[in-house]
C-alpha cells in the first residue's frame, strides 16, 4: 500500500478492528448502496470472476472477504462440493446468511467469521480462491495474500476482482470525480456511517493496481499473474496460480 488508509482517523484501534466495526454498521445497508454507487456494473464484474473460477472446475471454493456473500452465492450454480464465505465483519455474514437460507442454499454455502490473515483451514485445502473488493481492507497485505496462498492447492486458482484507477483521458478525470465527491456524498446521504464510504474512496484511490500488484501477487509466490482492466480501468480482475 502506498499509504494506511483508515476509516476512522481518529481512533487508535488498528485498521482490523476499525473495518470490522465499519462494515458490522453499514452491512443492512451495504448491497443496496453498492449497486447505486457502482451503477450496477459491479455485477458484470462479479460475473467474470465466477467464469473463471468455473472454467478450473474446483471441488472447493473459498470466497475471502465475502461480506454478504453475493459471489459465494453465485458460485453454487458451479460443481463444487464445498463453498465457504469468509469474512471478518459477523454483520455482513449474517446478511449474507439471511439470503443463502432465501435461496435452500445452506446445504452448499458456509459462511464463517474469521481473519483473512489467519486462514482456519490446512495447507493446499481449496482449489479456488477469490477476493472481490477485499484486498485493500487487508491490515497486512502480504500476510493476507500468503496465507491464501497457503491454503490453495497447487495448481489452484486465485481471482482477485478490485478497484483501480483509470489512467486515460476523460476516464482519469471521471474518476476522480466519482471516487472524491459522488460515492462520499451519497454514502453522507444514505448510509449511517458518515466516514464508512469516504475510507471506501480513499482505500480505493491509495491501493496499488495493474502490475504494481502483480508484482505484489508474485512476490507471496503466485505464478502466472495476469491482470485485466474492466469498464475502462475502474476496476481490474486479477489471476494467478500456485
Amino acid at each position: 500500500m502506498k499509504e494506511e488508509v483508515k476509516p476512522y482517523k481518529d481512533s487508535e484501534a488498528k485498521k482490523k478492528q476499525q473495518v470490522e466495526q465499519m462494515f458490522d454498521t453499514i452491512s443492512n445497508e451495504y448491497d443496496g448502496l453498492n449497486r447505486v454507487i457502482s451503477f450496477g456494473i459491479d455485477t458484470s464484474w462479479r460475473k467474470k470472476v465466477i467464469q473463471l473460477v468455473k472454467e478450473t472446475k474446483p471441488k472447493k471454493i473459498l470466497d475471502v472477504a465475502t461480506g454478504t456473500g453475493d459471489l459465494a452465492i453465485a458460485m453454487a450454480s458451479s460443481k463444487a462440493t464445498e463453498i465457504i464465505g469468509l469474512d471478518i465483519s459477523a454483520g455482513m455474514l449474517s446478511v449474507g446468511q439471511k439470503k443463502i437460507n432465501q435461496k435452500n442454499l445452506s446445504d452448499k454455502i458456509q459462511m464463517v467469521q474469521a481473519d483473512s490473515e489467519n486462514l482456519p483451514y490446512e495447507d493446499n485445502y481449496f482449489d479456488a480462491i477469490t477476493v472481490a473488493f477485499g484486498v485493500r481492507n487487508f491490515e497486512n497485505l502480504d500476510k493476507g495474500l500468503s496465507e491464501i496462498y497457503r491454503v490453495l492447492s497447487p495448481g489452484g486458482i486465485f481471482v482477485v476482482l478490485e478497484t483501480s484507477v483509470p489512467t486515460k483521458f476523460p476516464f482519469k478525470q471521471g474518476y476522480k470525480i466519482h471516487s472524491n465527491f459522488i460515492l462520499p456524498t451519497i454514502g453522507k446521504l444514505f448510509s449511517k456511517d458518515k466516514k464508512a464510504y469516504k475510507y471506501l474512496s480513499e482505500s480505493a484511490s491509495a491501493f496499488p493496481h495493474g502490475e504494481e500488484f502483480n508484482a505484489i501477487l508474485r512476490k507471496n509466490g503466485f505464478k502466472d499473474v495476469n491482470n485485466l482492466p474492466q469498464t475502462f480501468g475502474v476496476a481490474s480482475i486479477y489471476t494467478a496460480t500456485k
